[in-house]
C-alpha cells in the first residue's frame, strides 16, 4: 500500500483569482510614485491582453523583462508597506468559488495545497495564506542593500515550476504520479506534467487542445465570489484576502483610463 504523501499544485492567475494577480500592484505603486502613469498604462494593456487570450512564450518573457527593469531600484521596506495598505484597502476579494471548494476537497483528502505562480511571492504568499495553501511558489527578485536589483533569483514559470514542484516534492515526500495539478495556460505544461492528474482550468486554446488529445480533464470556473463567505479566517489572515479584488478592480480602473485617452487622442 502506497503511504506516501499527495499534494494539489494551483496555478494563481486565472485559475484561482479571476485576473492577474500583478494587477494589484499598478495603482498604489503609481500613487505612491514608484510607477508613472505610462507604466500603469502599459501594465494596464498587458493585463488587458492577457485577460482576452493568454500569454504565450514571447509575450511572458517581454512582460519578465519589462518588471524586472520597471522595479530596478525600488526599496523594498516601501514595498511591503505599499502592498500591506493594498491589502488592507480592498475587503471583498474575488476567486473562483469553484476553486474555493476544489482546495477544500484537496484538504479534505488529505492533499496538501500548492500555490504555484509566476508572480512575485510578495503577493502570491499572502494570497495563499489566506485561502489556506500549505505552500507557495513563486518568482523572487534579487534584493541588495534593502533594494531590488532589477535581476531575478528564480523566476517561476515554465520549466522552472516543474522544477520547483519537484524540489518540493522531495522536501515534502509527495508522491506526484498520485498528486493532481491545475492551470489555464499552455505555458504550464511542464508543471501539468509532472503530476499524474492534470486539469486544465479556463484553458487557452493550446492547453485546450493538449488536454483533450492527452484525455486531462477540463473545467469552467465563472463564479468569482467573496472570500468572506466562503472560508473561515480570522482577522489577520483577511487582510491578505483583498489583493484579488485590488486586481479586479485596477484591470477596470486601468482599461476605463485606457479607453479615455484613446478618445481624447481621436478628437
Amino acid at each position: 500500500m502506497n503511504t506516501r504523501r499527495t499534494a494539489a499544485f494551483f496555478d494563481l492567475d486565472k485559475t484561482i483569482i479571476a485576473t492577474s494577480s500583478a494587477a494589484a500592484f499598478s495603482r498604489p505603486f503609481l500613487a505612491q510614485g514608484l510607477m508613472n502613469r505610462r507604466s500603469v498604462l502599459r501594465s494596464a494593456y498587458a493585463h488587458f491582453l492577457y485577460m482576452i487570450a493568454g500569454a504565450d512564450e514571447d509575450q511572458t518573457e517581454r512582460m519578465r523583462a519589462y518588471l524586472s527593469d520597471l522595479v530596478a531600484g525600488w526599496d523594498v521596506a516601501q514595498v511591503s508597506a505599499i502592498v500591506g495598505e493594498t491589502l488592507n484597502q480592498f475587503i471583498d476579494p474575488y476567486v473562483y468559488s469553484e476553486a474555493v471548494e476544489l482546495i477544500a476537497e484537496h484538504h479534505a483528502a488529505g492533499r496538501d495545497v500548492v500555490i504555484v505562480s509566476a508572480s512575485g511571492a510578495e503577493l502570491v504568499e499572502p494570497i495563499a495564506a489566506a485561502i489556506g495553501a500549505d505552500h507557495a511558489i513563486a518568482t523572487r527578485m534579487e534584493i541588495a542593500d534593502g533594494r531590488y536589483t532589477g535581476k531575478i533569483d528564480f523566476y517561476c514559470y515554465g520549466d522552472n515550476k516543474a522544477l520547483a514542484i519537484r524540489q518540493l516534492a522531495q522536501n515534502q515526500g509527495y508522491d506526484l504520479e498520485r498528486s493532481y495539478a491545475y492551470s489555464d495556460s499552455s505555458t504550464d505544461l511542464p508543471m501539468l506534467e509532472e503530476v499524474g492528474f492534470a486539469y486544465a482550468v479556463n484553458p487557452d486554446r493550446t492547453l485546450r487542445r493538449v488536454a483533450e488529445s492527452r484525455g486531462w480533464g477540463v473545467l469552467n470556473f465563472v463564479r468569482p465570489v467573496s472570500l468572506w463567505h466562503q472560508l473561515p479566517v480570522s482577522r489577520g489572515t483577511a487582510t491578505a484576502l483583498t489583493a484579488s479584488a485590488a486586481s479586479a478592480i485596477l484591470a477596470l480602473v486601468a482599461w476605463r483610463i485606457v479607453r479615455r485617452i484613446r478618445r481624447r487622442g481621436g478628437r
